[in-house]
C-alpha cells in the first residue's frame, strides 16, 4: 500500500512536471531555442518532502518533454538535449533533497524563510552542468564555441529568474501547514503516528 502511494506521487509529479514544461514552453517563448521551463516545481516538491531519491527520480523524468522540446521540436540538440537536460534537472531534484534532509529544514524555525536561499544554492550544480552543455558538449556535437556561448547568456539569467521565483513559490509551500501535512502523511507509513509529530514540528517552528 505504501509503496503503491509512493509509487503514485512520483508518477503524478512526473506527470504534472512535464505537463508543466509543455504549458510554459508554447506560452512562454523569450527567444528562437529558448522559452520558460516550469517543470522544477514538481522536482522542488518532491525534493523538499520525499527527499533526495524523490527529487532525482522526478527531476530526470519531469524533464523528458523539456528535452524532446529543446532537441527536436524547437531546438538544435536533438539527442543531446534528451539526455542532458533530464540530467541536470535531476541534479537539482537530488541537491535539494540533501540540503532539506541533511539540515533538515522543513523541522527549522522560520523554515520558510530558510527555504528560499537553500533552494537558490540547489540549483548552483544544474548551472555548472549547464555551463559545461553549452560550452563544451555542444559545440563539440553540434554548433560553435560562440553559438554555444550566445544561447548561454540567454539562457542562464531566464533559467535563474525562474528558480527565484519558484524559491518563493515552496517557500510558500513549506510554511503551509496543511500542503507539507498533506503530502507529509501521504509519503509515510503509519499517517495517524506520524500526523503529530509532523504538526508539532510545524508549530515548533512557528
Amino acid at each position: 500500500m505504501v509503496a503503491a502511494k509512493k509509487v503514485a506521487f512520483v508518477t503524478m509529479m512526473v506527470a504534472l512536471g512535464n505537463l508543466l514544461s509543455g504549458i510554459s514552453t508554447y506560452l512562454g517563448p523569450i527567444a528562437p531555442g529558448v522559452n520558460l521551463d516550469l517543470s522544477h516545481i514538481t522536482t522542488f516538491i518532491a525534493a523538499i518532502w520525499g527527499g533526495p531519491v524523490y527529487g532525482l527520480i522526478v527531476g530526470f523524468f519531469g524533464g523528458v518533454w523539456a528535452g524532446i522540446y529543446f532537441g527536436f521540436i524547437g531546438g538544435t540538440f536533438t539527442w543531446l538535449s534528451l539526455i542532458g537536460l533530464p540530467l541536470g534537472k535531476s541534479l537539482t531534484g537530488l541537491t535539494t533533497g540533501l540540503f532539506f534532509k541533511v539540515f533538515k529544514i522543513r523541522e527549522r524555525k522560520h523554515a520558510s524563510i530558510i527555504t528560499v536561499p537553500t533552494v537558490l544554492m540547489s540549483f548552483v550544480p544544474e548551472t555548472l552542468f549547464t555551463v559545461a552543455y553549452f560550452l563544451t558538449f555542444a559545440p563539440f556535437f553540434f554548433v560553435n564555441f560562440s553559438f554555444g556561448m550566445s544561447l548561454l547568456a540567454i539562457i542562464l539569467p531566464k533559467a535563474w529568474a525562474e528558480i527565484i521565483f519558484m524559491s518563493f513559490l515552496m517557500a510558500a509551500l513549506v510554511g503551509n501547514k496543511g500542503f507539507s501535512v498533506f503530502v507529509t502523511n501521504y509519503l509515510q507509513k503509519n499517517t495517524m503516528e506520524n500526523k503529530p509529530s509532523e504538526e508539532s514540528s510545524l508549530a515548533r517552528r512557528r
